[in-house]
Parts: structure tokens; sequence; C-alpha cells
């Protein structure tokens, strides 16, 4: 069953890295694939109670590939870690299938580290649901869920539940894109659409430009009208001679 886990996920790189030009490059070339390998092995012992070597295997893995995969983590078929260095995935993370990774993406917990033993067996860690897509340096964190193919932009900070099929960005993200089940099945790298995705700055500017626009109309409607008031109420001058 690993192996053909494994095959699968090889298929998948090949479908959505146009870089890959074949199964042996991927296989001997990609720190991504090689940190899902120790990845699928090392839960493999986990789920099956040998604890310590899972997590031997995984720190060996970490070591190699400068990705760190928990043991415990719960990861679907075809993942994709795209470059991947400096990827950190929580104990209790779940990923569904065709999720993609970019590098310096984290799915952490927020919970703190008081009291830890309290802890253990509890939902830490997010939810990704199948065909989500995460730019690089995105965080997500806690246990909250980013619904299927929902795309997170670079950079963003994700703390709150996302919809299905929209597009968060920012820090904290803010979905930029609404609702689109058919062309959020379409694969989008880095979880960015450079042809209609907005520009969450743009959009803060061209929105105090408007503003401010509208304020500069105001304040000449009241000093016209200001002008006019004071034009009749002077006196008008008798002619004399």
């Amino acid at each position: 069953m690993v192996f053909k886990t494994i095959r699968e996920d090889i298929k998948a790189y090949m479908e959505r890295d146009p870089a890959a030009r074949g199964a042996a490059e991927i296989i001997l070339c990609y720190p991504g694939f090689h940190a899902l390998i120790w990845y699928r092995i090392s839960h493999w012992l986990w789920s099956r109670g040998f604890y310590l070597s899972g997590r031997f295997l995984s720190h060996v893995g970490k070591i190699l590939t400068a990705i760190e995969i928990h043991p415990g983590a719960e990861i679907g078929r075809r993942f994709v870690i795209d470059h991947g260095t400096g990827i950190v995935i929580g104990q209790t993370a779940v990923l569904g299938d065709d999720v993609t990774l970019y590098h310096d993406v984290t799915l952490g917990g927020v919970a703190p580290s008081v009291d830890s033993q309290a802890q253990v067996g509890q939902k830490r860690h997010p939810t990704l649901e199948e065909g989500v897509i995460v730019g690089s340096g995105a965080q997500i964190l806690g246990p909250i869920t980013v619904g299927a193919h929902a795309r997170i932009g670079a950079n963003s900070v994700v703390t709150k539940d996302v919809p299905a099929s929209v597009t968060a960005v920012g820090v904290p993200a803010k979905i930029v894109m609404p609702k689109d089940k058919e062309r959020a099945k379409e694969f989008q790298a880095y979880a960015t659409s450079l042809d209609d995705c907005p520009d969450p700055v743009l959009q803060t500017i061209e929105a105090l430009r408007s503003q401010v626009s509208a304020l500069s109309n105001r304040v000449k409607e009241l000093e016209s009208g200001e002008a006019e008031a004071v034009g009749e109420e002077k006196p008008h001058r008798k002619r004399t001679g």
C-alpha cells in the first residue's frame, strides 16, 4: 500500500511541476519527494505503535531534507511538496488528497505549552481538505479547517476557518476571491492566479483615493454654500448724489 501511494505521489509531481522531466529525476533530485518517502515509512511505523522508530526516521528525514513532517500527521494521496525547504507539519495535522504545499509553509499549533500533558491527544493543528494549495511562507495555525480546493496566498497567516473554493491572502488572511467551484479545481502554482487575483494593497489604496475624492467634493460644496449665504446676507448700498 505504501509503495502504491508513492507511485501516485510521483505521478502527481509530474502533473503539477512543469520542471519535472521524468520519474527518475523526481526520485533522485526532489527533496520534497524525499521528505514524503521518509514520512510515508515513518507514518506506517507510527500508526502501528512503533513510535520511537517512527520519530527517529522522521528526524533523519528532517536532517536530510530540511522538511519536518511529524509521523503522526495524516496525509492523503497524491501529496506534492514543491521546493519544500522549511516546511513544518505538526502531529495532529490532517491533509486530504491532492494537497500542494510550497516552501516555508507551517501547519502549526497555537496552544500554550505550559500544560503540554493536557494537550496530548487533542487536535492542535489544521485540517486541509482535498485539493488545497498553500503558497510559500504561509502560516496556518491552530485546529482550523481549510475547505476543499481553497487557495492560501504566499506569506499569509491563517488562524480561522477558510471556506471551500475561495482564495485567502494577507495577515491575517482575508478572502479576496469569492467561491468558484469550477475554477478552484484548476491547479494554480503558488495558489496565485496572475490574471484576476486582486491586489489587497492596491484595493486599499483605491478605496482611500475614492474616500479622499468624495471628501474633497463635499468640502467644495460646503464652501460654495457658505459663500452664497454670505452674499445674500450683505445689505445693498443705496446710491446717493
